[in-house]
């Protein structure tokens, strides 16, 4: 385990909105979802505060000439609701045994299954030590909570590899990203897929042109709220089907306009003047992130079309090198999403539970790599394209 918290001064945010924004987005980078701006329109909007079950306690690790050397959003949680890496199976297992799972800490961002960097380093800082410093920061607050387990969740490989050499379990999933191969239209993409794959891509979408629905991609000034408050009744409606419990409230929308409707791709669907479904996204500088999709009524295949056609056709204008299509999904195999891995990173304060659970993520992990194998060989694309 990492030893570095003592000769780091590390302090814990109850409110990212205590941190300069200048100063936490200098470690974040290009990711939007760990940016200071996302991140605060979920406390400020009441999405993910104490009373949601998300108590803050980001870590900062301030740089005594200025600004910051290291942060991690990290929250104290009461279940385990909006992180998609499940583990209710390890807190049915620990309690039936006579422990107490809740609380626990999770690094991540609160409702968004996004691979992206949990441990926020300043790239004028020593890599090395602020990580080491921020994992130990971590740990020593897990123990002072008193806490069963800390989580940090769709952290990248090297990160996930980083968190594995100071000790903590590893875990693997799968999601389904698209990748831009130096595409120039989006009959580029079309023509390296098998035949049968091509004609029912393209069959899907003139089915959606001929209903008389029209898509469009919207970002920056385009998107007035008129569109937002569409949008919102859609993932309402959506999320009553779905969860039975909305985790994103309208403020937030509100916000994410206001302070990122740059980085903001939101697709409207439109039938004879009025609104009727919606497909949110985020951008990086390489990357577009599907977040949520809301409709009002069913139309076919025009949840295919708004989050993963017009997704492709905005890459590739964009020059944008890949598309996260968000959680779960083998149907987006065949529209050329293909199975790629995800990773977490676990410390379990009981040794003999730890010990359980590390024996299960080896099988897992096992299973995981078999089914992104075999879950490969059923690729849409020709031989040789998708290499």
């Amino acid at each position: 385990m990492p030893d570095g918290s003592d000769s780091l001064a590390v302090k814990v945010v109850s409110r990212i909105a205590e941190v300069p924004a200048a100063d936490w987005d200098a470690c974040a980078g290009d990711n939007p979802f760990v940016g200071h701006a996302f991140l605060d329109a979920l406390e400020q909007s009441g999405s993910a505060t104490a009373d949601s079950g998300w108590l803050p306690q980001h870590l900062v690790l301030e740089n005594p000439s200025g600004g910051l050397l290291g942060c991690v959003p990290l929250y104290l949680k009461s279940h385990s609701y909006g992180e998609y890496v499940f583990d209710w199976n390890w807190a049915d297992a620990y309690e039936r045994a006579g422990g107490r799972y809740y609380p626990k800490l999770q690094c991540s961002v609160p409702f968004t299954p996004a691979t992206g960097p949990r441990l926020l380093v300043n790239p004028d800082a020593d890599r090395r030590e602020v990580t080491t410093g921020l994992v130990a920061a971590m740990l020593e607050l897990a123990r002072r909570h008193q806490v069963s387990s800390l989580h940090i969740t769709f952290p990248p490989k090297e990160q996930f590899d980083t968190l594995g050499d100071y000790g903590l379990l590893q875990r693997l999933g799968v999601q389904y990203h698209w990748r831009n191969r130096g595409y120039e239209t989006f009959d580029d993409f079309l023509g390296e897929l098998a035949s049968r794959k091509r004609k029912a891509i393209r069959k899907e979408r003139r089915k959606v042109a001929e209903s008389g629905i029209r898509l469009r991609p919207l970002t920056g000034a385009e998107i007035e709220p008129r569109h937002w408050d569409a949008f919102f009744e859609f993932y309402m409606a959506t999320a009553d089907r779905k969860w039975g419990q909305p985790y994103l409230t309208r403020e937030f929308f509100h916000l994410l306009g206001e302070r990122l409707a740059d980085k903001v791709v939101l697709v409207m669907a439109d039938l004879d003047g009025e609104l009727v479904a919606g497909a949110l996204n985020l951008k990086s500088g390489d990357t577009l992130y599907g977040r949520n999709w809301g409709c009002l009524e069913r139309f076919r295949f025009l949840h295919f079309e708004a989050c993963y056609y017009q997704a492709i056709d905005y890459a590739i204008a964009q020059g944008l090198e890949w598309v996260e299509a968000g959680a779960q999904g083998e149907h987006k195999i065949q529209r050329g999403y293909l199975p790629t891995p995800t990773y977490s990173a676990h410390w379990i304060a009981d040794p003999n539970f730890s010990h359980a659970v590390e024996e299960f993520l080896a099988r897992e992990r096992e299973a995981i790599r078999h089914e992104i194998d075999y879950l490969g060989e059923h690729s849409p694309f020709k031989e040789g394209c998708a290499d």
